[in-house]
């Protein structure tokens, strides 16, 4: 079906070149913990989505329902942006061989855990990811509608649109990789901080945004 596929491209696209506070730290999880810290942490924002999904299309009235605490998971994600970025600026501590060079921590379970969860929940406290899920589902469902097979046309447009997404973010993970080459500590340090203060300019233009009624 070529209207299901264009239409799970173009959402596909729309998503993965969204600014928001994901994609910069993608980046910087490549940059800090290398490719594993990078796939692990997208494979956590893809489990998001799919869960967006799952909600969207199974549970209409729950996912109404958690839309409508609209102030307390922006709240909770504004406050998991802050921690984040003061982590980054104050606390994130960059390891360095004998050589000067910059050193990839090895990555244990726990390690890869904790970074999966940190992009699942990210992804899942931000109120924007919320409304678009939920406004692309609509139209979504509302085409499904006009198509020979409603279920068929569904199912391909998200499948496509997920894996837009994760093509996308698997490839911010490897130029990441190729960029972390060229870097000295001093230069990691520096991305960490502005890495950093992003978070905490998105957490608190969303903490502004809830409660003024202005997120978009």
């Amino acid at each position: 079906m070529v209207a299901a596929l264009a239409k799970g491209f173009a959402l596909g696209l729309l998503l993965s070149i969204s600014v928001g506070p994901v994609i910069f730290s993608v980046i910087k999880q490549s940059l800090s913990n290398g490719h594993k810290g990078g796939f692990a942490f997208i494979a956590g924002v893809s489990a998001s989505d799919i869960t967006c999904v799952l909600i969207c299309n199974l549970f209409t009235a729950l996912f109404q329902s958690v839309l409508s605490h609209e102030v307390i998971l922006g709240t909770a994600g504004s406050i998991f942006l802050i921690i984040m970025g003061i982590y980054n600026i104050f606390l994130k501590k960059v390891t360095v061989r004998n050589d000067g060079s910059v050193s990839i921590r090895s990555m244990s379970t726990k390690d890869m855990v904790g970074i999966f969860f940190s992009g699942y929940f990210m992804n899942l406290l931000n109120p924007g990811v919320l409304i678009f899920w939920i406004a692309a589902s609509a139209t979504i469902l509302a085409d499904a509608q006009q198509q020979p097979n409603p279920v068929q046309y569904r199912v391909i447009v998200f499948a496509v649109c997920l894996l837009i997404v994760l093509l996308a973010d698997t490839l911010k993970v490897m130029l990441a990789g190729k960029i972390r080459e060229k870097l000295n500590p001093h230069n990691i340090h520096i991305v960490d901080r502005i890495s950093g203060i992003i978070f905490i300019g998105f957490g608190v233009a969303l903490f502004w945004g809830i409660y003024t009624h202005t997120l978009p």
